[in-house]
């Protein structure tokens, strides 16, 4: 059978006309694209013609994957930071808008990676998983949201802990020569907070890869990168990367203290991040200041510190505390980049290369160093074991250097010399070797009881680890009584005294004449 002509052809006449009523219903959407021209490449910056709708920092997609950071937003023209290898780039070469500002990935996902300033991984270990980004450059909280730092960082370093304390919310500088031991410090801290709930994160900025492979196979021997986070720039990235990095890596930090975690974040070092701001700087023409530096090098670190606090109860409890790390030049602390980082950190540690050459390690140089927080939320205990032993070692190192001249000394000023030499060698202490709270404050309870002095001096270092053994055995109800806010009571001073006098008793000069 055939249908009908007339059938048929109305079939059609329908079908077209459905067709005419449609095409003549749709209007094109017209979206706008806007797309640049790059006008000149140098050394880690580009500049680009035709976005003028770009704003200030946003990020820009050029091609061949690479990003940029629009950093000077001028009329006619954008000076650009390029992140990533810009050989391939071009006078020439198009330019788009990604209408979004530099951001990384957070969350629990980052535990355990290395990444760059970009997100990507560099452990080997495929893609981090997480859906949740924040941008790079956040404000500050505001001072209303902040609380007290109240609770103490323990680095096990014990000449930190007793004598230049550090609080959960704290920004403590750590401030030396090269090769003084400065980031061995932060890595000691990062070890000693495993088992503490306390997220790390550790930013190396310019630093050669085969140190940073040195840090990160430290912290997996001692366990530390399972609550530790490393965000790497590399000293052969290019120097937008290097500026980008400690941004990335407090937006890190900030996500986990925002969930009411205490973090710490290490910055290793903020001398390679204001020299790369320098060299971006001046390749964009823009105005020198003192040094060579910008006239803004002060708020790009002050912007970064600030992000360091303790939060209220309300807002989750959380802690973010900073640990910079800055690189001086024959120990001139009053350099330009020193001093501004004094200004804006709560404190800081100082590493002498003179005690660093005499083999005390750590070099920390207790007269030059300070704490102007952490003493608030210093354990009562180590106050009241630790109050006369900054005074007495300040007075050694002044009497050490005056004797040194060869003058007479007379009884008393020779026994506080002694005194002070017991106090420097129970103060040293090798790396990655945390001491506990409880060994700490037995330390120091004996050195304040003069305790050490009978020791002979080459001894020491094996007194002091007989003591720290016995102090193994504490009862855990004393323990607990160290770690908590309440004052040491004269009965745990004494039994600890006694405890330590029977320690050494076996190193004291009668003792080992009679064996």
């Amino acid at each position: 059978m055939t249908a009908a002509p007339d059938s048929v052809q109305s079939a059609f006449d329908c079908a077209f006309t459905g067709m005419r009523q449609v095409r003549e219903s749709f209007t094109a959407q017209l979206t706008p694209h806007e797309v640049g021209v790059i006008t000149n490449v140098a050394t880690g910056v580009a500049r680009v013609s035709g976005l003028p709708g770009a704003g200030f920092e946003e990020l820009l997609a050029f091609p061949g994957g690479v990003f940029g950071i629009a950093f000077n937003v001028d009329e006619d023209e954008i000076g650009v930071v390029l992140l990533g290898d810009y050989a391939d780039l071009h006078a020439g070469d198009t330019v788009e808008r990604t209408r979004r500002v530099v951001d990384v990935v957070v969350g629990d996902g980052l535990l355990g990676r290395v990444i760059d300033p970009l997100g990507r991984p560099l452990d080997g270990n495929g893609p981090v998983l997480s859906r949740q980004r924040l941008p790079a450059e956040r404000p500050a909280a505001p001072i209303m949201d902040r609380a007290p730092v109240t609770v103490p960082l323990q680095t096990g370093v014990t000449v930190i802990d007793a004598l230049i304390p550090i609080g959960r919310g704290q920004r403590e500088l750590i401030l030396g020569d090269r090769r003084t031991g400065k980031t061995a410090i932060a890595i000691d801290t990062i070890v000693n907070q495993r088992g503490k709930n306390v997220v790390c994160v550790y930013c190396a900025i310019g630093q050669r890869g085969s140190a940073v492979a040195k840090v990160v196979a430290t912290l997996r021997e001692h366990g530390a990168m399972e609550y530790t986070v490393v965000v790497v720039a590399e000293g052969s990235d290019a120097p937008g990367i290097a500026y980008i990095a400690p941004y990335v890596a407090t937006s890190v930090a900030e996500y986990f203290m925002q969930a009411g975690r205490d973090v710490l974040i290490v910055y290793d070092d903020l001398t390679q991040h204001a020299q790369a701001y320098r060299e971006l700087s001046l390749l964009l023409r823009r105005p020198p200041g003192r040094e060579a530096f910008p006239g803004d090098i002060f708020y790009i670190h002050s912007r970064l510190l600030e992000r360091a606090t303790h939060l209220r109860a309300e807002l989750g409890g959380g802690s973010l505390t900073a640990l910079p790390i800055i690189e001086t030049e024959a120990q001139d602390i009053a350099a330009y980049i020193p001093t501004n980082l004094i200004s804006i950190t709560d404190g800081q540690i100082y590493l002498s290369p003179a005690l660093f050459e005499l083999g005390i390690l750590p070099a920390v140089d207790a007269g030059k160093s300070v704490s102007r927080v952490g003493g608030k939320a210093q354990r009562a205990a180590y106050r009241a074991a630790a109050g006369d032993l900054k005074l007495a070692y300040a007075q050694f190192e002044e009497l050490e250097t005056f004797a040194r001249f060869g003058a007479r000394l007379d009884d008393n000023t020779r026994k506080t010399i002694e005194h002070g030499r017991r106090i420097r060698a129970c103060f040293k202490q090798p790396e990655c070797a945390s001491v506990s709270v409880p060994a700490q404050i037995s330390i120091l309870l004996a050195l304040t009881a003069q305790l050490f002095d009978g020791v002979p001096l080459d001894r020491v270092a094996e007194a002091g680890q007989a003591l720290r053994e016995a102090a193994a055995h504490l009862a855990g109800d004393v323990c607990a009584r160290f770690e908590s806010a309440a004052q040491l009571s004269d009965g745990d001073r004494e039994m600890v005294i006694q405890m330590a006098r029977q320690s050494l008793a076996a190193f004291q000069p009668a003792a080992a004449g009679k064996t």
